[in-house]
């Protein structure tokens, strides 16, 4: 049984919101709590005086103006029932203690009853403290019926009903004094208990809208830092597309140029075809430009399955053959070998992770055209399918550092941050035997996006095997 009864107070409790730690904030006394608390008053004189003219008043021995105190001071604490809401309860409920056994008839005008219920219920549903709120809510309800049972058991109420009907006679199925007692208890229990749950309900509809505020405001929040975040890896993206678009081409270039000078004078067709590179290399170089350009300018797409096809430039590894053989000059030979676990492999490469790894290499090899005497480079890219596969590329060059270079530190951030955005490992240094290695893992993404490239990956004579050089 005390179980049950535990059981019962603790889910009141939380009913009550006891266990909340959310405060309701207190608002300042506003203008609509003069207005309100002024129209109370006014409209509880004018039916006073007009349940004075009916002529229901003349037990009342108080004078006119007392009369009207008790009336205009019980609305007046209606002024402070958001700000100082347990305060008001209490008091409005002393004050209803006070005039009911100075003024039964004043206190039972429907005004007063009306503010007396507006406070108590101001008083659940603006309380900030949740516990101390039961505790004065508890009190002011035990102590009216209390008031209650004494003007039953000790009180004239008994000897008021005798007096207003014909003594023991009985008009019903109930005695005339235990239908009054019953009818008196159900008022105040209607009266007392609606305006709990109305305070109750009130302060929990306030509670779910400040959840729902909290709610859109870190939505909103969010949202904000994501689209900052958004526009900041878009930012890196293309500042890494034009760092990687505009070094390799600007090294083929240069690479061009130089062996134009070189024969210029004893090989007019090689000095052409050089030339030619140039031209080439100027308008692929514009092109890219132009598209990474356009990338910025674009506000919207209308398309979304468009928004990776309209990324431009996006190489992939079939393209990777081509651009190590661009490297190779009369001074430097460049070899590019692809070793997968099984035939196919690249054509399952995921898009992306072929894009980087073509940057990877193209900024690899930017790198040792601009700052290393090597003669040979030697590019292998490694593919291993499987739960633990991964796809590994590493640039490695004979040469030394070249004298009276040095570069941004730009290209290498840039081979780590392509890294980092598919959780791969980066090795990037000189080797112990000489030379210079950049080594970069990428784990195998899921080979459920679109292939990488739509052309053949291996070398038909050597399956798994293909070599260029």
């Amino acid at each position: 049984m005390a179980s049950t009864v535990s059981t019962a107070g603790a889910r009141v409790l939380r009913w009550f919101g006891v266990d909340d730690p959310w405060e309701r904030p207190a608002p300042p006394v506003g203008r609509s709590d003069l207005v309100l608390a002024a129209a109370m008053a006014v409209f509880g004189l004018f039916t006073l005086e007009l349940v004075r003219s009916v002529g229901a008043l003349e037990e009342v021995t108080y004078p006119w103006g007392v009369q009207w105190v008790a009336v205009a001071t019980g609305a007046a604490l209606l002024v402070g029932r958001r700000r100082w809401p347990l305060s008001v309860a209490s008091l409005a409920a002393l004050h209803m203690l006070v005039v009911g056994l100075a003024m039964p008839m004043i206190m039972g005008q429907f005004t007063l009853q009306v503010i007396y219920f507006v406070a108590i219920m101001s008083g659940v549903a603006w309380a900030r403290d949740r516990r101390w709120m039961v505790v004065v809510i508890g009190i002011i309800v035990v102590v009216m019926f209390t008031w209650i049972a004494l003007q039953f058991a000790v009180g004239s109420a008994v000897q008021e009903i005798l007096d207003d009907t014909d003594g023991g006679t009985r008009y019903g199925v109930i005695g005339p004094v235990p239908a009054a007692v019953l009818v008196t208890v159900l008022i105040n229990v209607v009266y007392f208990g609606g305006a709990l749950i109305t305070g109750r309900n009130l302060w929990s509809g306030a509670r779910q809208t400040a959840i729902l505020t909290e709610q859109a405001e870190t939505i909103t929040t969010q949202a904000d830092a994501l689209r900052t975040r958004a526009v900041t890896e878009e930012r890196l993206r293309i500042a890494r597309e034009l760092h990687d678009v505009v070094a390799h081409h600007v090294s083929v270039i240069g690479i061009q140029a130089a062996a134009a000078r070189r024969v210029m004078g004893r090989d007019p067709e090689a000095a052409g075809r050089a030339l030619e590179g140039i031209e080439g290399s100027s308008r692929e170089a514009v092109s890219s430009m132009r598209g990474l350009l356009g990338t910025l300018r674009e506000v919207e797409r209308t398309r979304p399955d468009r928004a990776e096809a309209d990324r431009a430039p996006q190489p992939t590894l079939a393209d990777l053959p081509a651009l190590v053989e661009s490297f190779t000059t009369p001074t430097r030979h460049a070899t590019f070998d692809l070793v997968e676990s099984e035939p196919g492999a690249a054509e399952t490469l995921p898009a992306a992770l072929a894009h980087s790894i073509h940057r990877t290499v193209q900024e690899a090899l930017t790198n040792v055209e601009k700052h290393s005497t090597a003669a040979r480079v030697s590019v292998v890219l490694r593919l291993q399918t499987g739960p633990d596969g991964f796809a590994e590329v590493e640039v490695v060059d004979d040469g030394r550092p070249r004298p009276g270079t040095s570069g941004s530190g730009l290209g290498q951030l840039g081979i780590r941050e392509r890294a980092a955005s598919h959780r791969g490992t980066v090795e990037v240094g000189p080797r112990p035997t000489g030379g210079y290695r950049v080594r970069v893992r990428y784990p195998w993404a899921d080979a459920a996006e679109r292939p990488a490239t739509d052309r053949p990956a291996t070398d038909p004579r050597t399956p798994g095997l293909r070599s260029v050089s």
